[in-house]
């Protein structure tokens, strides 16, 4: 019904038979910066922290949410700076998101339930710690559909494969319709998407028909099966994308100018901001929910140099995403979401380990009150201290921004109704609109 209302020119901020109330985000674009990026280094500033470097500390910390509170405090070496009207200080390791801080509600307080990278990736894209769970942008397309026929509803972009790899964008107990489809950041974006033998499109029509024929005639003995039903509309998806996805990816149609705002041909920005690219021309064409991955941010080792260069590859690939959508009208209609599965800790010598009692993610655009801050950790940045988001709370406002309680949003399995948030989960009011 979705994805027919869609069609029929239902925009985003009207209520319809797939929303509970008017929608303020039509698109995401999450951006998961895998391994976790350390929060005191970018966008919560310690200064406390800073004056206490070296000195012998231990934080007793709850079990599971930190690989590491006992040691030497370790300051950043990174200045930060208030920015914009708002006075939002970020880090000098992003010279061109800086100049978006008014864009920004940046959440200091977010909480995860897990310091093992597996389990807390996969919290932090399906909700739950284990395997088999359907992910955020599983729930959004079932939830929403696609408003595109011809193009994936839910699309994902790996630089760099996440821990817990395709479970991250699976659609668990779902169809698996909603599951996320893998486009390359590079060569040939989507795999297989030209006709073998350079088939006609008549011949590939007719084969596909017989094919279809065959395929419900065996589903008409099997009527529970839901992947034999995925598995013909994905026939007739990869059909309708051979038309249409080659244009989409195609990033030689843009501007040498627009190439450049993402940093593409700039060397180390290169490869994301053709990702960040690509994820702008697929919101633009109707693809519901775009994940980008970047790795990684497992900063053990060499914490300080490391996050130099991770910041250099996606600092102006981002900030340029969040230019190129204001100016072309779509910013308000397109939510961004900046996360890890968690961050890192206040102690060590030369890196930091992993760390979820607190840490930094933030969101911009669709329904975003910009300009903003969520919350705060202590003043080492160890604990949080007001205003918890929860990783359930992200996503009870994430579905919110999309039209959708996250609460009523339900899917019947094995007895019971699941949901994204569990048991759990509220919306973060002050950084909405």
């Amino acid at each position: 019904m979705a994805s027919m209302l869609a069609r029929d020119g239902v925009k985003a901020g009207e209520v319809t038979p797939s929303t509970h109330f008017p929608a303020k985000a039509k698109n995401c674009i999450f951006l998961f910066m895998v391994g976790g990026p350390s929060h005191m280094d970018t966008f919560d500033p310690k200064p406390v922290l800073g004056k206490r470097h070296g000195e012998e500390y231990d934080f007793k910390p709850a079990k599971g949410v930190s690989q590491k509170g006992k040691g030497k405090l370790k300051g950043s070496p990174f200045e930060f700076k208030a920015c914009g009207q708002s006075g939002i200080e970020i880090s000098e390791l992003f010279p061109h998101l800086r100049e978006h801080a008014d864009d920004l509600a940046v959440i200091r307080s977010t909480k995860a339930d897990s310091a093992a990278h597996g389990a807390a990736s996969l919290q932090m894209n399906t909700g739950f710690v284990r395997q088999g769970h359907p992910c955020l942008g599983s729930w959004a397309n079932y939830g929403l559909g696609s408003s595109n026929n011809n193009m994936p509803g839910f699309v994902v972009l790996v630089n760099g494969a996440p821990y817990s790899g395709a479970q991250n964008w699976s659609s668990g107990f779902m169809p698996s319709g909603h599951q996320g489809t893998v486009f390359k950041t590079s060569g040939t974006p989507v795999p297989n998407l030209n006709p073998a033998m350079n088939r006609s499109q008549d011949t590939q029509r007719d084969q596909l028909d017989l094919l279809a024929t065959w395929n419900q005639e065996h589903q008409s003995h099997l009527p529970v099966n839901s992947e034999l039903a995925a598995r013909i509309e994905a026939y007739e998806l990869a059909y309708r994308m051979q038309a249409h996805a080659p244009e989409a990816v195609d990033l030689s149609e843009e501007t040498e100018s627009t190439q450049k705002l993402y940093g593409i041909g700039e060397g180390e920005a290169d490869r994301f901001g053709k990702s960040c690219l690509m994820a702008r021309r697929l919101v633009e064409r109707g693809t519901r929910f775009v994940q980008l991955y970047h790795s990684n941010w497992d900063t053990h080792g060499d914490n300080d140099k490391r996050h130099q260069k991770l910041c250099g590859q996606t600092d102006k690939p981002i900030a340029g995403l969040l230019a190129d959508l204001k100016a072309r009208g779509l910013l308000d209609e397109t939510l961004i979401v900046w996360a890890g599965e968690f961050g890192r800790t206040p102690v060590g010598t030369g890196g930091r380990d992993h760390h979820a009692a607190g840490f930094s993610t933030w969101m911009a655009g669709g329904g975003i009150k910009g300009g903003t801050i969520q919350g705060a950790t202590d003043e080492f940045g160890f604990r949080v201290t007001e205003g918890e988001a929860h990783v359930h709370d992200l996503h009870a406002t994430i579905l919110h921004l999309m039209g959708l309680d996250h609460k009523e949003l339900t899917y019947f399995h094995s007895g019971r109704d699941f949901r994204l948030t569990d048991v759990f989960g509220r919306v973060l009011t002050d950084i909405v609109t």
